[in-house]
């Protein structure tokens, strides 16, 4: 009898097993039609592909952050990050601006840019400096240019002022709030929750896990912000009064003295703008539009002649030089990390098999390492560095060109370099290193849950429920000081300073470009296009073409990728708005603190990672 009710189970059971694999399988095929209609609906919809049929405007409405390097983003992750505060919109890759800005310089059709900058956030001077440069190549052509906003951000307001005419809507205001330092700081909070952050690291001035351990920044760490963030600021001012022609106190009162000037406005912004000269005209929108008319045409809807940018983008095709030599391009952006990691991150197994690559591609004549990364782990680097010396080992010349930041860690992969290319306002340096360990004995203990046992070595009881011993600390500190020794030397070897000069230099200080070069740190100022130039010169090249390396995405990952983004586009989706406009602030700040803890995976728990370069 027991065998009969044994047989019917199993077949009870192959039975559920079955109707369990038909049902996953016919929602799978349905989540699969189901995504691609949608994906044929929002990518067709009865669109036509956008053209330039006519002379127009071309309209620089940039939204969402100006990034070196687009990042793949589950859609998942992109749902659940805006929901806590981190919206991730829609990137747009530097080099596209760049390029774009020049296309339409030498095309006919095109004949203006206005800057529409409303949706575009605070981006790093750096990079807007590299952008501002493409705008005056495009105005030497005799096209004008124009910005009109409500608003003016700081970023914003810095590529206007490029412009030949500025307006500003008669309610409005030019918001320019000079560069800051300011980070969040848990160390009580930690002490409350009972956390114990053990921090083993070298240099006076590293203070990456000082938000872990203080209520407030030291100041070691305040004298070396000052410094920097004195110099991007200087850079900012003298750009944008040398464009506006103002003097540079107009663009750096004292509150004593903007609250006179505002007064005398009867507390009017856009008054107090148009008085200073940070603006041509206060102009309502269709005021804006009518002048504009009279430039560059009517559409017949009410508006100029105009295409907007990502409109233009998809009319460009892909120029192919017939060069047979290239110049191959590897970035590295974001927090360095151990291992294959996705676009948007400096994995080092990812960046170390893309320099790979193209020291076996017998084209590739020279490298151009471009360099976004406040660093990270110190292995990755490590393993990075070591393709850099392979790379000239194999006879072909290495440029390092740095972006906004390549501090620390960033540092660390660009030294090996034959030559470091960066701009004045790229913060380097950073050279140090750090260790940081969270352990949960206290609370647990608290709450009557102990940790016991036995092991067969004294480092075998450690761990995250029992804490460091005294002998597991010296140990960690040791190593951390080895680390230190070994950046320091490979940074005097590399760039041929005398060892007896590096304490001055390290120690964990943030430099300015403009400051490391004077140390030796780096071999010339310049952007990427002087980078580009410099290793043509240095392969002995006359004709080249520019080779990309990049991981390309699965068919998957792309097909959703695109997919998303059709979909944010044509809904508007933006799911950040259900955050409080006033708690944004301080939920982007707590989700990048959080994000950096889980960006730490060294094998050995040692980082060279710059957390107070993020600027304000």
């Amino acid at each position: 009898m027991k065998k009969i009710f044994k047989y019917i189970g199993m077949i009870f059971k192959g039975f559920w097993k079955a109707i369990t694999f038909v049902r996953l399988a016919l929602v799978n095929l349905i989540f699969l039609i189901t995504l691609g209609l949608l994906y044929f609906i929002y990518s067709t919809g009865g669109s036509v592909t956008p053209s330039v049929a006519q002379k127009s405007a071309l309209v620089l409405n940039i939204s969402g952050p100006i990034v070196e390097q687009s990042r793949y983003v589950n859609p998942m992750d992109s749902v659940a990050g805006s929901l806590f505060g981190e919206d991730i919109p829609s990137e747009n890759l530097l080099f596209d601006i760049v390029d774009t800005i020049r296309h339409a310089k030498d095309d006919e059709k095109i004949t203006g840019i206005v800057l529409a900058l409303g949706n575009m956030p605070e981006t790093n001077l750096t990079k807007l400096r590299y952008i501002a440069k493409a705008i005056n190549e495009f105005k030497a052509s005799g096209k004008p240019v124009y910005a009109a906003g409500d608003f003016y951000n700081q970023s914003q307001y810095y590529l206007a002022s490029y412009a030949d005419k500025i307006y500003l809507a008669p309610d409005g205001a030019v918001l320019i709030k000079g560069y800051s330092a300011y980070s969040m700081y848990y160390k009580t909070l930690l002490e409350k929750l009972d956390v114990n952050t053990h921090v083993f690291r070298v240099g006076t001035y590293k203070s990456a896990i000082e938000p872990f351990v203080r209520d407030d920044m030291s100041k070691a760490a305040k004298e070396s912000a000052s410094r920097w963030l004195g110099q991007l600021w200087g850079a900012y001012v003298d750009d944008v009064a040398t464009n506006r022609q103002v003097s540079k106190q107009t663009l750096n009162p004292s509150m004593k003295e903007f609250l006179a000037q505002l007064e005398e406005q009867d507390g009017d912004l856009a008054g107090l703008s148009l008085e200073l000269g940070l603006v041509d005209e206060l102009a309502t929108r269709q005021q804006v539009r009518a002048d504009l008319v009279e430039v560059f045409g009517s559409n017949g809807e009410d508006s100029y002649q105009h295409v907007d940018y990502y409109q233009y983008m998809t009319t460009l095709k892909p120029e192919f030089d017939s060069a047979k030599d290239d110049i191959a391009v590897v970035v590295a952006s974001g927090a360095i990390m151990d291992g294959s990691q996705p676009q948007g991150t400096a994995g080092g197994d990812t960046v170390s098999a893309l320099l790979r690559q193209a020291r076996n591609d017998d084209n590739v004549k020279a490298v151009v390492l471009r360099v976004d990364s406040p660093g990270g782990s110190a292995f990755a680097s490590e393993v990075i560095r070591n393709e850099i010396q392979a790379l000239r080992e194999a006879g072909k010349p290495v440029v390092a060109s740095m972006s906004s930041l390549a501090a620390s860690g960033g540092y660390w992969i660009s030294m090996s370099a034959d030559k470091i290319v960066a701009q004045p306002t790229t913060l380097t340096g950073s050279i140090g290193i750090f260790s940081v360990i969270t352990t949960f004995e206290k609370g647990l203990n608290k709450l009557g849950v102990y940790t016991d046992g036995v092991g067969t070595s004294p480092f075998s009881g450690v761990g995250i429920t029992t804490g460091l011993s005294k002998g597991a600390s010296d140990a960690l500190q040791l190593g951390i000081e080895h680390g230190y020794h070994r950046f320091v030397n490979l940074v005097s070897e590399n760039r041929n300073i005398d060892i007896n000069n590096m304490d001055s230099i390290a120690q964990g200080r943030v430099w300015t470009g403009q400051d490391a070069e004077k140390f030796g740190l780096v071999d010339k100022m310049g952007d990427f296009d002087d980078a580009i130039t410099l290793a043509a010169e240095l392969a002995k090249l006359d004709d080249y073409n520019l080779y990309w390396v990049e991981e390309p995405l699965t068919p998957a990952q792309e097909f959703i990728q695109n997919l998303m983004n059709e979909v944010k586009v044509k809904l508007g989706l933006d799911v950040y708005a259900l955050i409080p406009h006033t708690l944004r602030p301080a939920a982007t700040q707590i989700i990048q603190d959080t994000s950096l803890l889980s960006s730490f995976n060294d094998p050995k728990g040692q980082y060279a990672f710059c957390l107070n370069c993020q600027v304000n």
